[in-house]
């Protein structure tokens, strides 16, 4: 068992000029901000989106086991991602941590790490590897987490990592996935779960509700304040459609919102999974009712192989080798159709602009300015597999998501810029 944490303090926050922490009916809402990582360059970001994949379906099929030891697989860092700054210790340090809702571990690196009177080292290691080359490695620490003076977590569980790689350019990563993730990253405690951060806010009636919702908003700049995370609610201002608090749980809206029961379908199970149908059109399914997932670790939005193909011949796109994703001309993206989710009986639009990658950033995959770059990609087998789509970054910018922990539920709303032309 983990020793007992005495007192430290850390507080979440994101860079220092954004908003501050927000505090409303006992939710509390962070800013994020979208960063994108330059050195990953093309065609590494849709290779990297296929090997976390493949990783995702071994790990969730239990047949990888969390370990230090990583071979010689070259690690792939993300391009296109979503942080938040948190400041552990007195005096404090800053650490840049990546949002991933498909791993629960919350770690930061050691090179900044500062140990006080505070800090209380576990008998455990920790060990995650994150598909593509990607891992951790280190010890793992109880500490308190100080959010305000009315939210503190005692006890919370934070590896410091000795060893990693796949990670340039910050300094960890939130874990907001399913706490079960977590079992099998410790030793010696290797059945010992840790609760991520959601849940001892939860558990320690710092918040009302064991879920959190994430807000992304399209943005063609790099470090844009343009997202936000609420621990214990949903914040009205980011999705459309009433919510009526008096009459109804607040977690049930109108029609244009879902709440959807995460699938049983293995592996997606293991992670925040969700059955869902894609239609290219009003009337073209390119991928029948089946189990994915929605994951902030991944940057595209991954499809079956044979679901792309049937994409890729409605759409007329090529594959550009260079960059690694698919190609349309002017004349073609004109004619490009919405592709369309159904979840749950709801259906939600993903419109032609929100399926091509920002053109302002086509420097960053190496593409020309004028270039259209399908944002849809594949996942690296045929559907099936019991984990055929990763709804990723590129499709979490168009929608507002919330992931019930209390209720095995994730919500799904539209958002302001479910049609934004931003792109």
């Amino acid at each position: 068992m983990h020793a007992s944490a005495l007192f430290s303090f850390l507080t979440l926050a994101l860079v220092a000029f954004a908003e501050p922490i927000r505090i409303r009916d006992s939710q509390i809402s962070f800013p994020v901000a979208k960063r994108v990582n330059s050195t990953v360059g093309a065609p590494g970001l849709a290779l990297r989106d296929k090997q976390r994949a493949q990783f995702l379906k071994q790990r969730g099929k239990g047949q990888l086991r969390q370990a230090s030891s990583v071979g010689n697989i070259p690690s792939t860092n993300q391009l296109f991602d979503y942080v938040v700054d948190v400041q552990i210790g007195t005096p404090p340090t800053s650490y840049s941590l990546l949002l991933d809702t498909a791993s629960s571990n919350t770690w930061v690196t050691d090179v900044k790490f500062i140990e006080s009177d505070s800090t209380v080292q576990s008998q455990d290691t920790v060990a995650v590897q994150y598909g593509g080359g990607a891992f951790m490695d280190g010890t793992e620490f109880n500490d308190k987490i100080t959010i305000t003076s009315a939210n503190v977590v005692f006890g919370q569980s934070i590896g410091v990592a000795t060893d990693s790689s796949g990670f340039d350019d910050v300094d960890g990563v939130l874990g907001l996935g399913p706490t079960g993730l977590t079992i099998g990253t410790l030793s010696p405690d290797d059945k010992q779960s840790i609760p991520t951060i959601t849940d001892s806010l939860f558990q320690q009636a710092s918040i009302p509700q064991n879920l959190v919702s994430i807000s992304f908003e399209p943005t063609t700049s790099d470090g844009a304040v343009n997202g936000e995370l609420t621990f214990g609610g949903t914040d009205s201002s980011k999705f459309t459609g009433a919510i009526n608090f008096a009459q109804v749980p607040y977690f049930f809206i109108d029609i244009r919102r879902v709440k959807e029961p995460l699938t049983t379908t293995a592996p997606s199970n293991t992670f925040w999974g969700i059955d869902q149908q894609i239609r290219y059109g009003t009337s073209s399914t390119i991928l029948a009712k089946t189990a994915g997932i929605i994951d902030t670790g991944t940057t595209l939005t991954l499809i079956a192989t044979d679901a792309l193909a049937a994409y890729t011949s409605a759409t007329g796109a090529v594959l550009d080798n260079d960059v690694g994703l698919l190609k349309l001309s002017a004349s073609q993206f004109t004619n490009l159709k919405s592709l369309f989710f159904v979840i749950n009986g709801v259906t939600f639009e993903f419109t032609a602009n929100a399926q091509i990658w920002p053109r302002a950033l086509n420097n960053v995959i190496g593409g020309s300015a004028n270039d259209i770059f399908l944002v849809v990609s594949d996942i690296g087998s045929n559907s099936g597999s019991g984990l055929d789509f990763i709804n990723g970054l590129t499709w979490i910018e168009r929608f507002y998501v919330a992931l019930d922990t209390t209720n095995r539920k994730v919500g799904i709303a539209n958002t302001p810029f479910t049609r934004a032309t931003t792109n």
